[in-house]
């Protein structure tokens, strides 16, 4: 046989081979790469142990506490531009019972407390500033339900996720110390490991997405209560002017 022949042959087989041997190496990578994203949250998760439960319920605490709120709060903050035009004008033209009237159709903080002020009109000004005020202060305790359980999670949740890291570790050394003949691997402390790490993350994310929550509506209870001590200051103005 031709040299050239027998090299040529030699060359393809070792070609064909290598090629071989990528392939097999690609579908291997392949394989372990589909292994590992077949570890999804929900298993992730249920590697925490009986730990995830009060976290889990925790988080959906948080986020009902939150959904409601928001849009109570926001609903509360809603105000009608020309709400405090039109209760001026009727009461600088006497007319006491239509701008009660128009409080009442409007069941906005603000509308409530103007009414309370006007139901007061002939008492001295400290009386009917103090009615205002404890009327406003009712409307933003209302609006404030359920914040104090909002912060009591984003910092519950961290606390219990580290009890879980403990538990985990505590798991973790007691399968190190019963190891048949002092032999142990990263598989027989794995269990431990997966709780510990695991319900510390899971207790953070809980904690710090509470504590934005948290934050996000006191801001918005704010801005109303800043809204209430205006309109308040207005219709105390509006006493003081004289009526036609």
């Amino acid at each position: 046989m031709n040299p050239l022949h027998v090299l040529l042959q030699v060359s393809s087989q070792g070609i064909a081979i290598g090629k071989d041997t990528v392939n097999q190496v690609a579908a291997n990578a392949a394989e372990n790469a589909s292994t590992q994203e077949g570890i999804n949250f929900l298993e992730l998760s249920m590697k925490g142990g009986w730990i995830m439960i009060p976290i889990l319920i925790l988080s959906v605490i948080a986020v009902y506490i939150f959904i409601e709120r928001y849009f109570a709060i926001q609903k509360a903050s809603q105000e009608d531009a020309s709400f405090m035009e039109q209760i001026r004008n009727y009461i600088l033209q006497g007319k006491i019972e239509e701008a009660r009237a128009r409080c009442k159709n409007n069941t906005s903080p603000v509308a409530l407390m103007i009414d309370k002020g006007i139901s007061r009109i002939g008492k001295p000004l400290g009386d009917v500033r103090e009615a205002i005020e404890n009327v406003g202060k009712l409307e933003v305790f209302k609006l404030e339900k359920g914040l104090p359980a909002l912060a009591t999670v984003s910092g519950a949740a961290p606390m219990i996720g580290f009890l879980g890291t403990v538990l985990g570790m505590i798991r973790a050394f007691y399968d190190m110390a019963n190891a048949a003949g002092g032999n142990f691997s990263i598989t027989m402390l794995s269990n431990g490991i997966y709780t510990a790490m695991v319900t510390t993350v899971a207790g953070l994310i809980v904690g710090v997405v509470a504590y934005l929550c948290y934050n996000i509506l006191v801001a918005k209870v704010d801005k109303v209560v800043n809204k209430l001590e205006l309109r308040a200051t207005e219709f105390m103005d509006l006493l003081n002017e004289p009526t036609e």
